[in-house]
């Protein structure tokens, strides 16, 4: 009688079980990605005279890189994900607190282990309204080269709803900054209104052969949200911009030196203490009722306004692609043109803002902008295409071989800040070499700060061998041409802080093998 017993006490136990859990489906992706860098003259000096691709790179770098993503799927109504990536690991590097690589000897040292996305997906019961919650990719809409304004990992929530066939909507909320202001001076302010909150709305529209989406996106900056410290003046708040944009909106965001009178020199006394506002809005699309001819464009606006005016900074950018559809491979043509600086500084910049574009894959460029997942020397010229323009051709796709595609890329590309402006700027001490790129200091600069005087030539290769389902090996190889204007109202004897005026031509191999699964 008591093994009866025990044994429906078992089974009771067991379906007791059964009916208080569902079961939940796991699913697992990722990627390994090693990858091997041969090149020179990566700030267009050779690394300011260091033997290396720049000053923290040697010409050869062989790097790897982990990336694991888990789905926990409940129902088609209901996920979550989770995706981390380790590394970059440079082989031979040691790690650091600062700079963890834990590619040296014995590989047991810091690693970069980062968390990409985490976030939930679930449906409003009894409707076909999507949520996504969390730290997620987010990104404006683009049919060129991906978004100049805003495609990154960010925290907020993500709403859309498909209302036919033909329209659908977007919106979305993210907080990319809050807490982060530490005042050095005077702790009782540490983490006071220093957030920073986007809202879009986007409405993509699908019909027969064509796909139009036009969008506007908002940002609200607290007045301590870029501070550094309670100093007054440049050093208050402009070291926190110093830098390209891939991981803060500091060339992004306000102009060319900071705050800056007509003749150039700094505006000191006050702090960076005031709101900002900042609204972008944008046109993308692209035409398929032609095939096998495709036409798609982008045209985007945006405006940065804060109390102080000179820090003000609005700008457009538009981009327009036409390619034909081969058997062999899909030629096409394309050009962009972004508004650039006058020679008033005091006005603040005629620049696009942008808030982050470092996760975009550039399909215009692999080298001179941000364009390649797998290579790590990128972005030679800037992340953002803002003040910049070009003209381009590119073969893309071409195979001849099974599993074998090649794509080439041929850029002609220029300026369109005025000259005046670096004149300026030079004259009263900010360090604007040309080789000096956006790593040193000066707030608002690109890695190369193109006037109307400079041009540059951008050529590029491309080759994909799927050896495997889920194995590929790519083989990619640029060169950047570029005539800066030397003479002494633009470039010329700008040596600054130690730096030369020296420009040498950027080139990189890179070659990459990326198991999927």
């Amino acid at each position: 009688m008591k093994k009866i017993a025990t044994l429906l006490l078992a089974a009771g136990l067991v379906f007791g079980a059964a009916t208080g859990a569902s079961a939940i489906d796991f699913k697992a992706k990722g990627q390994w990605i090693m990858s091997f860098d041969y090149g020179q003259n990566g700030n267009f000096t050779g690394g300011n005279g260091r033997t290396g691709y720049n000053k923290s790179e040697d010409e050869f770098e062989a790097n790897q890189r982990v990336r694991l993503q888990l789905d926990a799927v409940a129902s088609e109504s209901l996920s979550g994900t989770v995706f981390f990536e380790i590394g970059k690991s440079t082989w031979g590097k040691a790690g650091s607190n600062t700079a963890p690589s834990g590619g040296a000897l014995g590989a047991d040292d810091n690693n970069s282990i980062k968390l990409k996305n985490a976030y939930i997906d679930w449906l409003v019961p009894q409707t076909d309204l999507k949520i996504r919650m969390g730290i997620q990719g987010m990104a404006l809409p683009s049919f060129t080269t991906e978004s100049q304004v805003f495609n990154d990992d960010v925290a907020g929530i993500t709403a859309s709803y498909q209302f036919n066939e033909n329209v659908g909507v977007t919106a979305l909320w993210a907080r990319p900054f809050n807490d982060n202001y530490v005042n050095n001076t005077r702790t009782t302010q540490s983490n006071y209104m220093d957030n920073v909150d986007v809202a879009a709305l986007l409405v993509p529209l699908t019909f027969d052969g064509v796909k139009v989406t036009p969008w506007v996106m908002y940002a609200a900056i607290g007045p301590n949200a870029f501070r550094g410290n309670d100093k007054s003046g440049a050093d208050g708040y402009f070291n926190n911009f110093a830098g390209t944009s891939a991981k803060f909106p500091k060339a992004g965001m306000i102009p060319l030196g900071g705050a800056l009178h007509k003749d150039g020199t700094p505006v000191t006394g006050y702090k960076l203490n005031e709101y900002g506002n900042t609204i972008w809005a944008g046109l993308t699309g692209e035409v398929t009722m032609f095939d096998p001819i495709r036409i798609a464009w982008d045209v985007n606006y945006g405006s940065a306004s804060y109390d102080q005016s000179r820090l003000n900074r609005s700008g457009w950018l538009a981009s327009l692609l036409a390619e034909y559809k081969l058997d062999w491979a899909i030629p096409g043509i394309y050009g962009w043109y972004g508004s650039g600086d006058d020679d008033n500084p005091a006005n603040g910049s005629e620049r696009m803002p942008s808030l982050s574009v470092n996760n975009i894959n550039n399909a215009f460029s692999n080298f001179a902008f941000n364009g390649n997942p797998y290579i790590a020397r990128e972005a030679t010229l800037g992340y953002s295409m803002s003040g910049t323009w070009g003209v381009g051709a590119r073969l893309k796709d071409m195979s001849f071989v099974e599993n074998l595609k090649h794509t080439l890329r041929v850029n002609l590309i220029g300026g369109t800040n005025d000259p005046n402006l670096v004149k300026k700027l030079n004259r009263n001490g900010l360090s604007l070499a040309p080789n000096a790129g956006g790593v040193d200091g000066t707030a608002g600069m690109d890695p190369l700060y193109m006037t109307s005087q400079d041009y540059a030539l951008e050529v590029g290769l491309t080759n994909t061998y799927k050896m495997y389902d889920n194995f590929t090996i790519m083989l990619d190889a640029a060169y950047l041409a570029t005539w800066l204007d030397q003479s002494k109202s633009v470039w010329g004897n700008s040596k600054l802080n130690g730096k030369s005026d020296e420009v040498r031509d950027p080139w990189n191999v890179n070659v990459s093998f990326v198991y999927s699964f």
